[in-house]
């Protein structure tokens, strides 16, 4: 792939994830709140591990690179 190409592909993700954050609490679910993050609430402290949100980026990653590495 040439420098432009991924430069453009680069944009193209940085304007979608522009648009996700700015739109984002108009979404009908919340990023970061899916089923299967696990937050763990103590009495002076939270821990929070977003599983499912991180598994599913990570499906939408793999996906976008297959379509895109495609020849």
């Amino acid at each position: 792939m040439t420098a432009g190409k991924t430069l453009v592909v680069l944009g193209l993700v940085l304007l979608g994830a522009g648009l996700l954050l700015t739109l984002g609490e108009r979404l009908p679910f919340r990023l970061g709140r899916l089923p299967g993050d696990i937050a763990i609430r103590g009495k002076n402290s939270v821990f929070y591990f977003p599983l499912a949100t991180c598994a599913l980026i990570s499906v939408l990653l793999s996906l976008l690179v297959w379509l895109f590495g495609r020849r």
